[in-house]
């Protein structure tokens, strides 16, 4: 259950890793400089053939033979090539960066909204708990470019919108730059016009406005998620962190203790526990 709660981004301590960095304070200005440096790279040619440098023989061999097959071929061999080659690097190797490639890859050369989006949500899941910035800005943009060419196919898919929306917040913006989270929020924002009631748009809708620093709004659409899901961690989680960076300790130790018994997981409670004594003791 932890892992899962992790993973999700409602564990505390991710939560407030990524975006506060532990601090609880009243006033934003004195939250860390979030990096305005350059981005590395991440390129993942170079990451492949350094993976093929641990292999042995055997499996290079194995990943040799698949590789012959990208090339040269018509599209519904590459994609069985591609697929293979995903399924290589996921279950003998254990290396999900070139999973998610290849299978990115099938995607493209398939160009079926199911395809697409099942590739897209898998960048998505990862960026979700990717804290190398290299790598995020790389899921990111592959992220981004799956779900536009799978909403290119469905343009009223409105989970389609609230996942390309959630790159920019969770991937893009989280890189250092606002202008990236504000593309994501004008992408939730279109689908809640049209649907109000759209609890996943309003949840990143939330997480946006925490992450930029406006509170008072992520505030109101935390509430507005779990009013109509009582039981969603994730949003009960943020809020209390909203309200930790707000600088409203009693509303937030009151929603990080609410949230342990949606989690009932002792690990959880004890770093649910461990914040709540940092909230008190910082004055």
């Amino acid at each position: 259950m932890k892992k899962q709660v992790l993973i999700a981004g409602a564990g505390v301590l991710i939560v407030a890793l990524l975006f506060l960095l532990g601090k609880t304070t009243t006033d934003r200005k004195n939250l860390p400089e979030i990096s305005k440096k350059k981005v590395e790279l991440f390129d993942i040619q170079s990451f492949i053939i350094q993976k093929r440098q641990t292999l042995s023989p055997t499996q290079i061999n194995i990943i040799s033979r698949l590789e012959q097959d990208f090339n040269g071929q018509k599209p519904e061999l590459q994609i069985i090539a591609y697929n293979n080659a995903a399924a290589f690097w996921k279950d003998s190797i254990g290396s999900p960066e070139i999973y998610m490639y290849y299978i990115g890859e099938s995607s493209k050369l398939d160009n079926s909204e199911k395809n697409l989006t099942f590739a897209a949500q898998l960048y998505l899941n990862s960026l979700r708990d990717e804290q190398n910035e290299a790598k995020l800005d790389w899921e990111s943009s592959e992220a981004i470019s799956l779900f536009e060419k799978a909403i290119a196919l469905n343009p009223n898919n409105d989970d389609l919108k609230v996942g390309l929306g959630s790159c920019y917040v969770f991937g893009k913006g989280r890189n250092g730059n606002p202008q990236e989270t504000m593309k994501g929020i004008q992408e939730l924002l279109g689908v809640v016009r049209k649907d109000s009631l759209n609890m996943k748009a309003q949840l990143v809708l939330g997480i946006g406005g925490y992450v930029s620093g406006q509170y008072d709004k992520a505030i109101v659409r935390f509430i507005k998620v779990i009013e109509k899901e009582p039981g969603n961690v994730e949003a009960i989680v943020f809020l209390a962190d909203t309200y930790a960076a707000q600088g409203n300790k009693a509303e937030a130790i009151k929603w990080y203790n609410i949230s342990k018994r949606f989690v009932n997981d002792p690990d959880y409670s004890k770093e649910v526990d461990n914040r709540v004594k940092l909230l008190q003791e910082n004055k």
